[in-house]
């Protein structure tokens, strides 16, 4: 059996480090071809001299020499820059690109690893939230080029394994509900950005840790989910589950219903999408069923939480409102993070940006990338 080569876009991240983890469990499975970073040069240089990959980049060019003197080897060919990252993508050497690199930055080198004919094992959701509509001719239906790594959509993939799509009522995402689950409307809007960040189940960056805080990332799989799925919105819902047990669930048109269960690990996502559709071993922790587990549902309240029901009105309205949808919050998170603006003004900054942002040119790479950059720019000012 040939290794699996893998290209690691984000690599010093939370998805590529565990990724890496399941590297070191499968030498004889899986070797790494390329790693990327943005500016974590430290720890990129780190994974260079562990893992002696045939290439590594480094987006930011101000961090390069250091990225350089810092490698102890000469096995490595050492990259830097955005353009440098595309022509990486594409090379015929990676069978397998995992895209963990955080927001809209994402979705170029997925649509290029796909149009290169690469597996992608997806975990930028903003790939299909902005561009769904571009990616969907990779959907055929078997799930073998372009394979979720986000856990809910794992667990859906998983759930559906020897099932006929169209048997499917509903999917059922579980989310966590985040630190501010049990805050009332009024504490809420008095939240920290240090509140914020304190999330009860997940160790993740701070970008979808904000996210999660305010349900934005229930609403954004529920798009993801759409594309990947191919359901309309009407057969797609989120319900809170506080102990991140049940990942998702699939409800049956016989009224059966699949629920994927798990203490909360990504690396087990990532590894099955690697591995999808076989399974190999995975030292984790499991459930103890000999003591007394509880597991609790609860709807989402969208008077809690609105960035949730922004999304599923994004992805109703259509063409390019998801990528306004997200653009916007990218920025409002980003702005909350340096303390500029509220927390409550995230939902208020992408309601307003939806309103204001409207295009009518046929959907391409390139007008959604123009209507990326007129969303960030709207959201930055008001």
């Amino acid at each position: 059996m040939n290794r699996q080569s893998l290209l690691i876009l984000g690599s010093t991240g939370s998805i590529g480090t565990q990724t890496l983890d399941i590297v070191r469990m499968h030498p004889d499975k899986l070797d790494v071809f390329g790693i990327t970073a943005h500016t974590n040069w430290k720890t990129l240089a780190e994974q260079i001299n562990e893992f002696r990959p045939s290439f590594a980049l480094l987006v930011d060019d101000s961090s390069f020499n250091n990225l350089r003197e810092s490698v102890t080897h000469d096995h490595t060919t050492l990259l830097c820059g955005q353009k440098e990252l595309e022509e990486l993508v594409k090379s015929d050497d990676a069978d397998t690109v995992i895209n963990s690199l955080v927001g809209f930055s994402g979705f170029r080198p997925t649509i290029t690893a796909l149009s290169a004919g690469k597996k992608v094992a997806l975990a930028n959701k903003e790939s299909l939230v902005v561009g769904g509509a571009l990616l969907a001719k990779y959907l055929n239906g078997n799930y073998d080029r372009l394979i979720p790594v986000d856990s809910e959509h794992s667990a859906i993939l998983q759930c559906l394994v020897g099932e006929d799509i169209r048997t499917i009522e509903k999917l059922i995402i579980t989310a966590s509900g985040g630190p501010f689950r049990t805050w009332s409307k009024h504490q809420i809007k008095k939240a920290t950005v240090r509140d914020a960040l304190r999330h009860p189940n997940w160790d993740m960056g701070s970008k979808i840790t904000i996210d999660s805080a305010t349900m934005m990332n229930k609403g954004l799989e529920v798009i993801e989910a759409h594309w990947l799925f191919g359901l309309p919105l009407d057969h797609i819902e989120a319900v809170v589950h506080p102990q991140s047990i049940v990942h998702s669930m699939v409800l049956f048109n016989d009224g059966s219903m699949k629920a994927q269960m798990g203490l909360p690990d990504m690396r087990l996502p990532i590894q099955y999408a690697l591995t999808f559709p076989d399974r190999w071993p995975l030292a984790s922790q499991h459930i103890d069923w000999t003591v007394k587990q509880q597991l609790t549902f609860e709807p989402v309240d969208p008077n809690r939480f609105p960035c949730y029901e922004l999304a599923l009105q994004a992805i109703d309205t259509g063409d390019y409102a998801p990528a306004v949808l997200n653009a916007s919050n990218e920025v409002a998170v980003e702005r909350f993070l340096k303390e500029e603006i509220s927390y409550i003004e995230i939902s208020e900054i992408v309601e307003k940006s939806l309103s204001h942002i409207t295009n009518s040119d046929t959907l391409s790479v390139e007008s959604l990338e123009a209507v990326d950059r007129e969303a960030r720019a709207y959201a930055r000012i008001i």
